[in-house]
């Protein structure tokens, strides 16, 4: 009974936000666009230093500089496949010229590990689902499971510690740099393509990386296959990534040149890449390709949390949404 209320009351809590920020979404171009990121608390313990100063490294290690330029956003299939089909059509077309400055753009995913190294010396409670169903999900070095607005706090709060003008990507630099500066990539791979086994993983390897941690469903363990050329690791699978830009399935044709930025308003946010799978059921099922869109309710759907707050176990709406932030000139 104190599970199943405890449940029920973090559900209200999160369908309450839910109902919040879509309401806000339909007067502001980003919801708390105006707010500053969370602050770093001062007198910080020496071992809260080093763990900062840990984060703050590794971060500006991970930044590779994507040098900008003009590429066909989009689905490219038409020009490129081998009978001029689409190859995800939907809202991936029209193919649309971009051009887009210099930006740097984090090598992996950020992981639970380093979420609590931020919520910790920023005085926020950790991300995440605790409860014991829960807990074997919230591995240190898989990738956060997050909401919108914490990913974007992250990505600027490491920027104020960085004194760079970071935030979340637009799915137009994320793009880019999935597909080698634009190129007519399918995979954000080392070669491309999809090689079960070797460039992502197998059924076998999932279900075996499952049981080493007793988890009944996929979770994102990071780097476990080689990056695409330019250096980003786990850009096809093992969670989604959220993007600074608004969902607008009609935006491509409307989308200006020049460093666009997404709909100036919406109720769902763009996300890239996929959750945690395999490569038998990503060829299956069509997914993973470097133009594909996905949108999510940035917070949680509210017709999932009125749904679940129904039922007596725990569900976490967001364990399969990360983030990989990005550094502007």
């Amino acid at each position: 009974m104190i599970l199943k209320k405890m449940i029920k009351q973090n559900l209200a809590i999160i369908l309450l936000s839910s109902m919040a920020l879509s309401a806000c979404a339909k007067s502001t171009s980003n919801p708390n666009q105006n707010a500053q990121a969370p602050t770093t608390k001062a007198n910080l313990s020496p071992e809260q230093q080093k763990q900062l100063q840990q984060l703050l490294e590794k971060t500006k290690k991970n930044l590779i500089l994507v040098k900008g330029g003009t590429f066909m956003m989009g689905d490219f299939g038409p020009e490129h496949s081998i009978d001029k089909l689409p190859y995800a059509g939907g809202d991936s077309s029209p193919l649309h010229k971009v051009t887009l400055d210099d930006f740097h753009l984090s090598a992996t995913k950020a992981t639970y590990a380093d979420f609590d190294v931020y919520t910790d010396v920023t005085g926020q409670k950790k991300v995440g689902v605790f409860d014991e169903f829960s807990i074997k999900y919230r591995i240190p070095t898989s990738a956060a499971g997050i909401n919108w607005q914490q990913a974007r706090d992250y990505c600027q709060w490491l920027g104020q510690q960085l004194n760079l003008n970071m935030d979340l990507p637009t799915e137009a630099q994320w793009e880019y740099a999935a597909r080698n500066r634009g190129q007519y990539v399918l995979y954000a791979t080392d070669n491309g393509k999809i090689d079960i086994g070797r460039n992502i993983w197998s059924f076998e390897q999932k279900k075996a990386s499952n049981r080493e941690y007793k988890a009944r469903k996929n979770i994102s363990i990071l780097q476990k296959f080689p990056p695409s050329p330019l250096g980003f690791y786990d850009m096809l699978t093992d969670n989604y990534e959220w993007m600074l830009d608004w969902y607008d399935p009609e935006y491509y044709s409307k989308s200006p040149e020049k460093n666009p930025q997404g709909p100036a308003t919406g109720t769902l946010k763009v996300v890239r890449s996929s959750e945690p799978d395999d490569g038998q059921n990503m060829h299956m099922a069509g997914k993973g390709l470097t133009m594909q869109r996905h949108a999510i309710h940035p917070v949680a759907d509210p017709k999932f949390v009125e749904y679940y707050s129904k039922k007596d176990y725990p569900f976490y709406y967001n364990q399969n949404n990360s983030v990989r932030c990005a550094a502007n000139s």
